[in-house]
């Protein structure tokens, strides 16, 4: 019969703990110590360096109100947890010893038999229950154990059957009950804590762990794969139309605060919610207009102040209460991820006009500029540091805004120079459709568009020269561009040429978007490869054709930074490739024209696999043989 014990110290229970916390603590140490350098690529003006300290106090905290991430703070306990439970085990005392007489006698294990009786008469006469007078802090049960375990040692090494008993089971006295070890402590098991334990079980268990599993599921059921709630997700869906204008796409987007936008408005913030409201029905009448009547028609508290909030930013209206500056923060940090669920269900629909606004959207917020349908003159001006509406400057190009800065003694005008040294202006050196291993491009071939892209600050020698040289290539160019339009339209099924800013109304999108980041400046000690190549795949129409595409390049940070480009792909019949050119034909594909799948393949006009030849021989040796043994039935058949 077993015998079980408990871990009275719970040594075997903090084994067990402290290795499951080292597998999972290293790991998530490892992946935040890790540390890259951050690089300052940015604007390096006065303003965004600020910006930058702000944003890196509001993360970091400060000493007194230090901000921890949940993964930081269980990071911290847990290796504290490790650290309590190591120095418990190094200084707990281990029970468990191997049964050794020699050292019970104070022997070694060389000494012989002769030597062993003599020590142990030694030993007899000194710790003897009789001789031995107890002392303080001794007892009379100590003292009797004490001279048994001795007896029982030197038994061990002198009586055969003993000492074959401890060669056998390791004990003196033979074979023990068997002894499992149970990494519990003793106190969990006990009948007088039975109560609490059950509770903490059914808490975690009943309690704790389905709380968790439905909050998960819930949760992920309330929100969509963009991180966004499914209320907001649907009137996305049912709001956005196709003809769509700036204001109604704003419109859209601010019921979605309605869902995703939580917060309680105290007596002393209602005042400074009210003010902004004015200050915005005063400085943009018709749009504040248009959020109005969405905002009326939810009639929630959260998405008016939500609402006020986002468009006192795009307006750069100061806002001075520090608690709806926290939750100015909180919404501007949230509309990106509202805007992209947007954007989403655009291109699901294959709505051009709305996904350029909807992309334009976030270089509006970006620069804190009121949104328009098309960017205007002063809003690029208005993106320059410390420029405001206000500032009644007569240049209108990013140059003339520097040097009419400096005629007039400005102080802003090293920090516009700074601004306009990282300006992201980008440039379209190239596109262009291609097929791996295609010299044309067939029905529903995978394509890859390739576009080269490549940024110039306004301010470059190449934007210059450019300038320079525009009267020559623009002939050029235009020559090219209408002979190219002639011939488009002349392919097309019009019997008119459509209007000019007509088509992207009537367009769709062909391809969804894609994200592309980290855009060289240029670059030109770089030679030949002055630009970044990025592609991105599609699969061509099914039949041959002219398609007109136009490729679009919205900045998501400078407002007015935009790129199109008219593209036209060709599609050509598989007929136009030459001979080692044309796929190769799969014969183990063909049916074998015996077959019945070859016989059916045959009668629908397709290839079939030719059986081997049949020597003229063969044939007469069969004829004979079938005559021979078949008779009169073989010459029927053969009729």
């Amino acid at each position: 019969m077993a015998n079980y014990s408990y871990d009275e110290g719970g040594n075997m229970a903090a084994y067990f703990i402290i290795t499951f916390l080292a597998l999972i603590l290293i790991p998530l140490t490892l992946s935040i110590s890790t540390s890259h350098k951050k690089t300052l690529d940015g604007c390096q003006c006065s303003l965004c360096g600020e910006q930058r300290l702000r944003i890196a106090k509001r993360e970091k905290g400060s000493i007194f109100t230090p901000r921890f991430s949940a993964k930081t703070i269980f990071i911290i306990g847990g290796w504290a947890v490790f650290a309590f439970l190591s120095y418990k085990v190094a200084n707990a005392k281990m029970d468990n010893k191997v049964y050794d007489p020699f050292e019970i006698l104070g022997l070694s294990i060389s000494a012989t038999e002769k030597e062993i009786k003599s020590h142990y008469k030694k030993l007899s006469k000194i710790y003897h229950p009789d001789k031995v007078k107890a002392s303080v802090n001794q007892t009379i049960e100590e003292i009797q154990n004490k001279f048994v375990d001795l007896t029982k040692a030197y038994k061990s090494l002198t009586d055969e059957s003993i000492r074959e008993n401890l060669r056998k089971y390791g004990n003196p006295d033979g074979p023990q009950q068997t002894s499992v070890g149970i990494a519990l402590p003793k106190w969990i098991v006990e009948s007088k804590n039975n109560v609490w334990v059950l509770g903490v079980y059914g808490l975690i268990f009943g309690g704790a762990l389905p709380t968790l599993v439905g909050r998960w599921w819930f949760g992920s059921r309330q929100k969509t794969k963009d991180g966004v709630k499914t209320s907001s997700a649907a009137a996305f869906f049912k709001s956005l139309k196709e003809d769509s204008t700036m204001d109604d796409v704003v419109g859209t987007l601010g019921q979605a605060y309605k869902w995703e936008f939580r917060s309680k408005t105290k007596m002393e913030d209602a005042a400074e919610l009210n003010r902004l409201e004015k200050n915005i029905a005063l400085t943009a009448p018709k749009q504040w207009e248009t959020l109005r009547t969405v905002i009326d028609a939810g009639k929630n508290a959260n998405q008016r102040k939500a609402t006020i909030l986002l468009y006192a930013h795009l307006l750069r209206l100061n806002v001075e209460k520090p608690n709806l500056q926290k939750e100015q923060t909180r919404i501007l940090l949230q509309t990106p991820v509202l805007l992209n669920a947007l954007l989403n269900i655009s291109i699901s629909r294959n709505w051009l006009i709305p996904t350029i606004y909807v992309m334009r959207l976030h270089a509006y917020l970006a620069q804190a500029l009121l949104p328009r349908a098309s960017p205007a003159k002063q809003d690029r001006v208005s993106q320059l540091p410390g420029i405001t509406g206000e500032d009644t400057l007569k240049a209108d190009d990013l140059a003339g805004v520097v040097d009419e800065l400096e005629r007039n003694g400005d102080s802003r005008a090293e920090d516009v120079k700074k601004a306009i040294a990282r300006w992201g202006r980008l440039e379209l050196v190239d596109a262009a459709y291609k097929v791996i291993g295609e010299r044309i491009v067939v029905p529903s071939s995978i394509v890859y568009l390739t576009v080269k892209l490549r940024l110039v600050p306004p301010s470059s020698s190449s934007a210059v020269i450019a300038e320079k040289t525009s009267s020559v290539e623009e002939v050029k160019r235009s020559i090219k561009a209408n002979d190219q339009k002639d011939e488009e339209f002349l392919m097309g099924r019009n019997d008119a040429e459509p209007i000019e800013g007509e088509d992207d109304k009537n367009s769709r999108v062909v391809v969804p978007q894609m994200k592309i980041t980290n855009v060289p400046f240029s670059n030109p000690t770089a030679g030949d490869r002055n630009y970044r190549t990025y592609k991105l795949q599609f699969q061509a129409p099914q039949t041959p054709g002219m398609y007109t595409w136009k490729i679009y390049l919205v900045s998501d940070t400078f407002v007015g930074e935009e790129v199109s480009r008219n593209m036209t792909l060709k599609i050509d019949d598989v007929s136009a490739l030459n001979a080692d050119e044309q796929p190769s034909e799969d014969e183990i594909s063909d049916p074998d024209e015996d077959s019945l799948a070859g016989q059916m393949t045959a009668m629908r006009g397709g290839k079939v696999k030719k059986g081997a030849p049949r020597d003229e021989e063969s044939d007469e040796e069969s004829s004979t043989d079938d005559d021979q043994d078949s008779g009169d039935d073989s010459s029927s058949d053969s009729d």
